[in-house]
C-alpha cells in the first residue's frame, strides 16, 4: 500500500520574496547559475567518472561535501575580514586549499595554525570583482565534432581492415 504525504499548511502558498522579474530576484538567478557552475565545473563534478547508481551517487555526496567544506573555509575567511562571502573567489579559494594541502599533511601537529593562517590570508586575498547587471547567454560551448566516435580500441581501430570506415 503506498503511502501519500501532504505538504504542511501554507507550503503551497506563494512565499514573499523577490519578483522574478526585478533586477534584485534577476542576481539572485545569477548567483544560484554561478554556484551550480562552481559545483559542476569548479569541482570537476561536470563529467561523473561512476558507472554504477551506488557508486554514482557516493561521488555526488563527495563533491558535496568538498564543496560545502570550501564554502565554510570561504565564509570564515570572509567574517575575519570583514568582507560578503560571495566577495572570496571560490576558483582562489580552491587553488590555496590544494596548494597548502601537502604543507599541512606534512607538517608537525605545532606548526600547522601557523600554516591555516597562511593559508586563509592566501584565500582572503583572492576576491571577486564586482561585475554589476552581469548577464551571460545561455548557450552550450560544447559542440558536435565531424568525427565519429571511437566505439572500440583504438589499437583495433587502427588495423588496416578497419582504415575504410574512418576516411
Amino acid at each position: 500500500m503506498a503511502v501519500l504525504h501532504r505538504a504542511p499548511a501554507g507550503a503551497t502558498e506563494r512565499q514573499p520574496g523577490p519578483a522574478i522579474g526585478s533586477s534584485l530576484g534577476r542576481q539572485y538567478g545569477w548567483q544560484i547559475e554561478v554556484d551550480i557552475r562552481s559545483l559542476k565545473s569548479g569541482m570537476r563534478m561536470n563529467i561523473l567518472r561512476c558507472r554504477t547508481p551506488g557508486m554514482v551517487e557516493k561521488e555526488v555526496w563527495a563533491h558535496l561535501l568538498a564543496y560545502n567544506l570550501l564554502r565554510t573555509v570561504m565564509a570564515v575567511v570572509a567574517s575575519e575580514n570583514g568582507i560578503e562571502p560571495r566577495q572570496v573567489s571560490f576558483t582562489g579559494a580552491k587553488q590555496a586549499v590544494m596548494a597548502f594541502a601537502p604543507k599541512l599533511e606534512a607538517a608537525r601537529p605545532e606548526d600547522r595554525p601557523a600554516l591555516i593562517d597562511a593559508m586563509l590570508a592566501v584565500i582572503a586575498y583572492h576576491r571577486v570583482g564586482d561585475r554589476p547587471g552581469r548577464w551571460e547567454p545561455r548557450a552550450l560551448k560544447r559542440r558536435p565534432k565531424p568525427c565519429k566516435r571511437l566505439g572500440h580500441p583504438r589499437h583495433i581501430a587502427k588495423l588496416a581492415l578497419n582504415r575504410a570506415k574512418w576516411f
